[in-house]
């Protein structure tokens, strides 16, 4: 009687340590959860592969299966993506596997765009997460085309040569004659943008230039631009300029085409004198300014200008050729060929007179600031200043 029941404590002992050691060797998977993560990277010239990684709570004691399969969102499958389905296996003791799909080539800027791995039938653990985003990120590409219509004007005038031009017909912005002013200050104006280099906020394509502000963080601002000079590089005195352009459009949106005089950096602004070709407040897309600005000092600053209203329609919608001609002590300022403006000499007063002087242009536009105000809910990004030309006749 005592060895039956020693022999049954025994194997009863024994049993527990068996069940136990089965317990704590990881083979029950019911709570293991299947995550997978979302992806997002930028869009190439060529195909790029979007590594989806699949992971685990734990290792588990054997294998893991769970089957995929993409689906299609803002991007389009066998245009944007190459569609997969499968069974993804995660072996014995190990935590993570990975989904790849491969994205298809595009150097278009446009929106981002969204694709999806979707997983299902999971066996030996369970959906934690069910579905991974992937983000093409196409904001970067240096592909972007633009509907071509509008006013346009020929490349002579009698009496006239064609001293410079830059008809942005390569892949790059020349800086042999464009360099960039840079920073976050505020300009004077209060101005909200981080003005930089990158073609991010200024590059070339299909025979334009392309200027973008953008809504995005940029150390303490909350917006990025570009303001591009001719200073130094290329600088004009008289002679009959003209830009031709398509506007952006937005509450707080503030391009402009213009000039400043070279020698700014002796006398100092408004000294050197200003010539605003093109100003425009993206909250009056129908209406543009031109202003010439001067003075001896900032507290003496006086300018005179006026501005110009379409008929019908906006100045982003069709290309349209803002002109100036200038002559010695006396500046007109055109729209499409129209004048709608005239400067003379008498019309500083006893102030110097300095646009008998050489000037340099500037392109850019300012987010914000104390002339047009805040951008707001409503105002859409990126938004875009396109040159098509700019053409100095003497």
């Amino acid at each position: 009687m005592y060895s039956t029941l020693k022999i049954l404590s025994a194997c009863l002992i024994s049993l527990a340590i068996i069940t136990g050691c089965k317990k704590s060797s990881g083979t029950d998977n019911s709570t293991n959860g299947i995550t997978i993560a979302n992806v997002s990277q930028p869009r190439s010239v060529s195909a790029t592969m979007f590594r989806f990684l699949v992971s685990l709570d734990k290792a588990a004691s054997q294998n893991v299966t769970v089957a995929y399969t993409t689906q299609a969102g803002t991007a389009v499958a066998n245009t944007d993506f190459k569609p997969v389905t499968g069974t993804l296996t995660i072996p014995a003791n190990q935590k993570d596997g990975y989904i790849e799909v491969e994205v298809t080539a595009d150097s278009t800027r446009k929106e981002d765009q969204l694709f999806f791995v979707q997983l299902s039938n999971p066996m030996n653990a369970v959906l934690s997460t069910s579905k991974g985003t992937g983000t093409i990120v196409n904001a970067n590409g240096l592909y972007y085309p633009v509907d071509n219509a509008g006013y346009t004007t020929p490349t002579s005038y009698p009496g006239y040569t064609l001293a410079w031009s830059d008809e942005f017909n390569v892949n790059t912005i020349n800086n042999s004659w464009w360099t960039f002013e840079t920073g976050k200050t505020g300009w004077g104006n209060n101005e909200l943008q981080n003005y930089t280099s990158s073609t991010e906020n200024a590059f070339v394509s299909t025979g334009n230039l392309i200027i973008e502000a953008r809504r995005e963080s940029s150390g303490s601002n909350n917006y990025t631009s570009a303001r591009m000079i001719t200073k130094g590089q290329k600088v004009f005195k008289f002679g009959r300029i003209d830009i031709r352009a398509k506007a952006p459009k937005g509450k707080g949106i503030w391009p402009a085409l213009w000039m400043l005089g070279n020698n700014i950096d002796a006398v100092n602004w408004p000294a050197c004198g200003e010539i605003d070709i093109l100003e425009l407040l993206g909250h009056e897309p129908n209406k543009i300014y031109g202003t010439l600005h001067w003075g001896a000092n900032v507290a003496s600053h006086a300018s005179k200008g006026t501005s110009y209203v379409l008929n019908s329609g906006s100045f982003d919608q069709q290309f349209h050729v803002y002109s100036i001609i200038w002559t010695l002590d006396a500046i007109k300022i055109l729209i499409d060929d129209q004048q709608y403006f005239q400067f003379a000499k008498s019309d500083v007063g006893s102030s110097n007179y300095p646009f008998n002087s050489d000037f340099f242009f500037i392109f850019n536009i300012a987010v914000g600031g104390n002339w047009p105000g805040s951008p707001d809910s409503t105002t859409p990004f990126p938004q875009r200043l396109v040159v098509d030309y700019v053409r100095v006749f003497q």
